[in-house]
């Protein structure tokens, strides 16, 4: 079944406005039973392409997952990618940067990150934190030590510039990048966070600066209206991707997924007339060993 992801795609240049954007949609599942079984099918086909498009090794495919505090980007990534092989896989979390990250540019802790040909790569939270979390909390900046950056109203635009410039340089070289937000309402937040409170093997995720964070809820909403605005383009889009409902979303992620590498076109390498030689001679020599 091929569920329809179009709606959710941030067009090159359109202007942003969450709350015009929905957090929760008609399910395309109708029971839980049925849930199972398009991921399923869903996690079924990506472990096929994806043994494709590691044996092509000519793309790489860069997955970005942005979000606010409970919104289900951990879950999200392991539900989808859980056929994967881990050889051709690899996962980051970004949090506060250290002390040696610091003394370097914004994007260069993420770069040495970047996934290699074959292979996909995924980041849970990215360089975006430094055009969100770090515009939402100004003494983040002042650490970072930036020349004139506290007197510079043009920051943000020239980060936006900086990141669009990158992704189209990963772009021309190979890595192929989707960007998802999961956009969760502020009461599914609340209630997420009640959760975590209310169930023993859920108070690990929950701490009081996730509940400080809401106090900058709107602060938040303007930073990434502004970010997704300006840097969704041809060659890295992002997609909104409503989140109140958990399984909804897996499905709707799973299926750009899918999307993204088969527009790649992952193939398994020819064999060339003088391999196919090579692998009689191996062939003959076996089965003589046999005799």
């Amino acid at each position: 079944m091929k569920i329809e992801t179009g709606p959710f795609r941030v067009r090159e240049g359109e202007r942003v406005s969450l709350d015009k954007r929905p957090t929760l949609v008609r399910p395309i599942y109708e029971n839980k039973q049925e849930y199972r079984k398009l991921l399923t099918q869903h996690v079924e086909y990506l472990r096929k392409i994806q043994r494709q498009h590691y044996a092509s090794n000519s793309y790489s495919l860069l997955l970005i997952f942005q979000a606010m505090d409970a919104a289900g980007k951990d879950g999200a990534i392991s539900h989808v990618m859980t056929g994967v092989n881990p050889q051709g896989c690899q996962v980051f979390s970004f949090k506060h940067p250290s002390a040696s990250e610091l003394q370097h540019d914004f994007l260069w802790r993420t770069t040495v990150c970047l996934p290699e040909r074959g292979r996909i790569g995924i980041f849970n939270r990215s360089y975006y934190e430094e055009v969100l979390i770090v515009r939402v909390h100004p003494e983040l900046l002042r650490a970072e030590g930036v020349p004139g950056t506290t007197k510079d109203g043009n920051l943000w635009r020239r980060r936006f510039e900086s990141i669009v410039a990158f992704e189209k340089h990963l772009s021309r070289n190979g890595t192929k990048i989707v960007k998802f937000f999961l956009h969760l309402s502020r009461e599914e937040q609340r209630r997420r966070f009640l959760s975590r409170i209310d169930e023993p093997e859920k108070n690990w995720k929950f701490s009081l600066a996730d509940v400080a964070e809401r106090a900058h809820w709107n602060d938040y909403m303007t930073a990434y209206e502004e970010c997704l605005a300006a840097t969704s383009t041809d060659e890295a889009p992002w997609y909104v991707m409503p989140a109140d409902d958990k399984l909804n979303a897996r499905l709707l992620i799973s299926q750009v997924v899918l999307d993204a590498l088969a527009e790649l076109h992952p193939a398994y390498p020819e064999t060339s007339p003088e391999r196919r030689r090579e692998l009689a001679a191996i062939r003959e020599q076996l089965e003589q060993e046999e005799s």
